[in-house]
């Protein structure tokens, strides 16, 4: 059977290490689905693959040992899947149209976690309706807290959800909680002056260990939903690194717009020489400043948003350094 690399792939199917075998790719935008889905899931591995799922580190699944052949069928079995992504044409059976923008990932969210301010599932749902199907390497996550438990300083753009604790002097009992909590575990933004609570807006970073930790709800969660974006994390063969604060205290449509706004710079700066080219070196190769212009033209940023003007990011490059021995 003569194969497409490129089509395979781009169908989400993987190219596998064993001759005429490969494995399915299935989405799931914010590590959230329905149970009935893994009825299909299950039956598709059975009956296809070799009986086993991977649960992948982008919080999808892959269905390997499948024939290349049962390819089109399986396409049509997975429609329902296509479906609750909402992201792909209606009646569809030919399975994914792009795999280049991997799966968005997010942590549980405030559905279930009282440490998370947002709900990440229906951000993620949202950016990928924004998004998706695109064939460019994109790696997106959302996290509920700056606890950061999806990893979002490892991703091209990482999105943390924040608060800006509001202060009710009635409720107050100066017990100190909220202040004893933030100089232990986070930044020290707080301070009791004449027994009145104090937040430094400068050290704040929006994660709300404030309010859990308050007895009589005195701070509680703003109304208004803020967002720090950090950018530009990566792995690699290069210069494996850690995110940087892009932007910071942003809306949600700020946060979407400039996801949207990437696609555009990358399809006018990437390396077409090569069979797909990460952002972050793109973003190298262009210098921060032109990413920063490009991908904020048109948004219109908050009162409260602040703009990196510069980004130097660090990490670290494969070669011998002098403590190497």
């Amino acid at each position: 059977m003569d194969i497409n690399r490129k089509t395979v792939t781009k169908n989400a199917f993987r190219i596998t290490k064993t001759r005429g075998k490969t494995a399915l790719r299935v989405r799931v935008p914010g590590g959230h689905l329905i149970a009935d889905y893994l009825t299909l899931i299950h039956d598709i591995a059975k009956k296809y693959g070799n009986g086993t799922v991977h649960i992948t580190t982008r919080q999808g699944f892959e269905i390997p040992g499948i024939d290349f052949e049962k390819m089109e069928e399986i396409n049509k079995l997975i429609k329902p899947l296509l479906e609750y992504v909402e992201a792909v044409p209606e009646h569809s059976e030919a399975g994914y149209p792009a795999a280049g923008t991997r799966n968005i990932s997010a942590c549980i969210g405030n559905r279930v976690c009282p440490f998370a301010n947002h709900d990440t599932t229906a951000l993620a749902k949202r950016i990928e309706k924004t998004v998706y199907p695109h064939d460019f390497h994109f790696k997106i996550a959302v996290t509920g807290c700056p606890n950061d438990c999806i990893k979002a300083h490892m991703q091209d753009f990482g999105i943390i959800c924040l608060t800006e604790p509001q202060y009710d002097e009635s409720r107050c009992i100066s017990c100190n909680a909220c202040v004893n909590v933030c100089k232990k575990k986070v930044t020290g933004a707080l301070k009791d002056e004449n027994f009145r609570i104090v937040r430094n807006a400068d050290l704040c970073i929006g994660c709300g260990e404030c309010v859990l930790k308050c007895p009589t709800q005195a701070m509680f969660r703003s109304e208004k939903r803020y967002f720090r974006m950090v950018i530009m994390g990566r792995t690699g063969k290069k210069n494996p690194r850690l995110a940087e604060i892009f932007i910071d205290w942003a809306d949600e449509d700020s946060v979407v717009q400039i996801i949207k706004n990437t696609y555009k710079y990358v399809d006018r700066y990437i390396d077409r020489t090569l069979p797909k080219e990460h952002i972050g070196y793109i973003v190298d190769r262009t210098g921060y400043p032109v990413f920063r212009d490009m991908v904020l033209e048109g948004v219109t940023l908050g009162p409260k948003t602040k703009v990196a003007q510069h980004i130097s990011w660090s990490g670290y490059r494969y070669k011998q350094s002098s403590n190497m021995s």
